[in-house]
């Protein structure tokens, strides 16, 4: 059992490494091919942060395990909020004053109820991930209209003109891309391995693994990138990061075991999981949005949003331990 949890704790420390190479260096290779900072940071950063989640979620598709796919696409989605978000307002109140983000915050619940409209027969197959393929696609298109019409104004264009390195060159960051992605290849096997023995060992499902241990795991580089964020002061950054990876998630993560290993929906998944994701999601776009100004989500809405993703995580202990028989 040593050498499961070591590569589980390995698997997720090459995820987070491999993460932040690999959205370091694509982001300094399209800077150097002239690509606007607020485009690298709408569509490179947002899907690099994802990049954990994708492997993991397309590997665990492969070696047929797609419960464990969707728990951590879902379960993502819950930890960037309740987990991330709620952690990083603690740190200090985010202040949003980006209007990118104000147009998104719509999108991501659009986009959230869409694909619970999806899975609502119980089934996720072809049909399902090629719909959410094409809405990544369209997704994508939006987003990148919407950035090169907002660049000169907005806020996150600045903030990620800061973050976006500028002293790597064209192959330094070709490198970087490339030892990125192969480490997080690696991460995400091991990881996937380790989580999927454990599920066996201790007769608890690949969902309910997906949805703990693995999605906080493949979570950390969006939580490593929000608080630094905050830190540094850039708090549109901090939460457009869980905005862009939770769209990435619901369409190009979810969209894995459609295509590759279609699968039945664990009744739970549709009503506990997504139900808890989508109730965050509407806090997020109620906090965020502001109604006289600028979003703000402060320190108590962060500990409310802590403290739900603390509990549902104790429900999913709860309702994980074997049953007494005659109970």
């Amino acid at each position: 059992m040593s050498l499961v949890i070591g590569s589980i704790i390995l698997g997720l420390v090459l995820l987070v490494w491999g993460a932040d190479r690999f959205v370091m260096g694509a982001a300094a290779l399209a800077r150097n091919l002239g690509v606007s900072p607020l485009l690298i940071g709408l569509t490179i950063v947002g899907f690099g942060t994802s990049a954990p989640e994708v492997l993991v979620s397309g590997m665990a598709a492969l070696q047929g395990n797609p419960g464990l796919a969707v728990g951590n696409a879902v379960g993502s989605n819950i930890a960037n909020i309740g987990l991330i978000l709620g952690m990083t307002a603690l740190v200090a109140p985010l202040l949003v004053k980006s209007d990118v983000l104000r147009r998104e915050y719509p999108l991501l619940l659009l986009v959230s109820v869409g694909v619970y409209l999806l899975l609502l027969d119980g089934r996720l197959d072809q049909f399902d991930g090629a719909i959410m393929l094409v809405g990544l696609a369209a997704t994508l298109f939006w987003v990148i209209r919407i950035g090169k019409h907002r660049a000169a104004s907005d806020p996150l264009e600045q903030e990620f003109e800061e973050e976006i390195p500028t002293d790597l060159s064209t192959l330094a960051a070709s490198l970087w891309f490339i030892v990125g992605l192969v480490v997080l290849l690696v991460g995400s096997r091991m990881l996937v391995w380790g989580a999927v023995t454990i599920a066996t060992s201790f007769g608890v499902s690949d969902l309910v693994i997906g949805l703990t241990i693995v999605a906080i795991g493949t979570s950390l580089p969006e939580l490593a990138a929000s608080v630094m964020s905050t830190i540094k002061g850039e708090d549109d950054i901090a939460v457009g990061n869980i905005i862009g990876s939770n769209i990435y998630n619901m369409l190009g993560v979810l969209c894995l075991p459609g295509l590759l290993s279609p699968t039945g929906i664990d009744q739970m998944v549709l009503t506990r999981d997504m139900p808890l994701m989508l109730a965050l999601t509407i806090a997020l776009l109620v906090m965020g949005w502001g109604h006289k100004g600028h979003g703000r989500i402060n320190r108590f809405e962060g500990a409310v949003l802590l403290a739900c993703f603390i509990a549902y995580q104790g429900w999913l202990y709860i309702e994980a331990q074997p049953q007494l028989p005659g109970t």
